[in-house]
């Protein structure tokens, strides 16, 4: 970790680590604003293309995809975010980050209406407010108080096992209810493995620079690439099913919670904050996630979807 002085801004107290790493985090989340936008809109143009309607993206698809000049700008764009949330987690704890990505609901939500002539509704602006305020809310708690904390070899292999059962579980909802599963289902299946891939990526620097290169380190590039690779393929099929600042909204929110959830209760980033902290931690979380499911319903790509699919 790079030297800490504190800087004093009211009655709070942020270290300089902090203050580097926010404004790295910041910068990312316009990357990803603009790399959904852009992925989305290949996804849209491969899908239009399709000989026969459906919500997978099967192997023909995929392969459209990477030869599609959009979606490989979009995701040039989202590989820079990672790399600029991955340098931001050099400098600040894993539940300062993380949430900072919902400034990306925004910008997306301004692109999306713009480029496809959309109407933002009261309802929807309502919407994206309890999102982003949700998660300020939660930033401006943790902040202060957080505490980045080495991950041991014991956190890590409760880190693991927790991944193995999540991979389990959502593969097998999947098999089953992948006919049905609604915008909502796949943003949320993303946002949990994104949540590891966070955690994992962290643990993984930390440890190479540490020169610990050993077998958990091993299963933890394995894991990392294995949540990646589900939360890839689910986001992507999440833009066929809806909007752009919808998935975002559901990836900014979902993953924050994952990856502060694991924070918090693994690796014990919270342990100074004050004893309001933690309601103050769920009252902030219920907002935002309210405010995902009010965009999920009011949104009028949405509906116009819905409606398409019923006819």
């Amino acid at each position: 970790m790079p030297p800490v002085l504190d800087i004093h801004i009211g009655t709070h107290v942020l270290n300089t680590a902090q203050a580097v790493g926010i404004p790295i985090a910041l910068v990312g989340a316009v990357f990803l604003a603009f790399g959904a936008q852009f992925q989305s809109r290949g996804v849209k143009q491969v899908e239009a293309a399709r000989a026969t309607a459906g919500t997978e993206l099967g192997g023909s698809e995929l392969l459209r995809l990477v030869r599609n000049r959009a979606w490989l700008l979009g995701t040039v764009m989202l590989g820079l975010a990672i790399v600029l949330q991955l340098t931001s987690l050099r400098f600040a704890a894993l539940i300062v980050v993380q949430p900072i990505g919902a400034i990306a609901l925004v910008v997306t939500t301004i692109l999306n209406a713009r480029l496809n002539h959309v109407r933002i509704h009261r309802k929807v602006v309502r919407a994206i407010i309890l999102c982003v305020g949700g998660v300020g809310i939660f930033v401006a708690v943790a902040a202060p108080s957080a505490t980045d904390t080495a991950i041991s070899d014991d956190d890590l292999r409760t880190i693991l096992v927790l991944l193995a059962v999540v991979l389990a579980v959502l593969g097998t909802l999947y098999a089953i209810y992948r006919t049905r599963m609604t915008p909502l289902a796949y943003i949320a299946g993303a946002g949990v493995l994104y949540g590891f891939v966070a955690t994992m990526a962290k643990t993984v620097i930390n440890r190479l620079i540490a020169g610990q290169f050993d077998w958990l380190t091993v299963l933890c590039v394995v894991g990392l690439l294995a949540a990646g690779a589900g939360g890839l393929y689910l986001v992507q099929t999440a833009y066929t099913v809806g909007p752009p600042d919808l998935v975002i909204a559901g990836l900014t929110v979902v993953d924050p919670i994952v990856a502060v959830g694991i924070g918090v209760l693994v690796l014990g980033e919270a342990q100074n904050a004050p004893w309001w902290a933690g309601p103050a931690f769920l009252v902030s979380g219920g907002i935002a996630v309210f405010g995902v499911f009010q965009l999920a319903r009011h949104h009028p790509q949405v509906g116009d979807r819905e409606a398409v699919e019923a006819a």
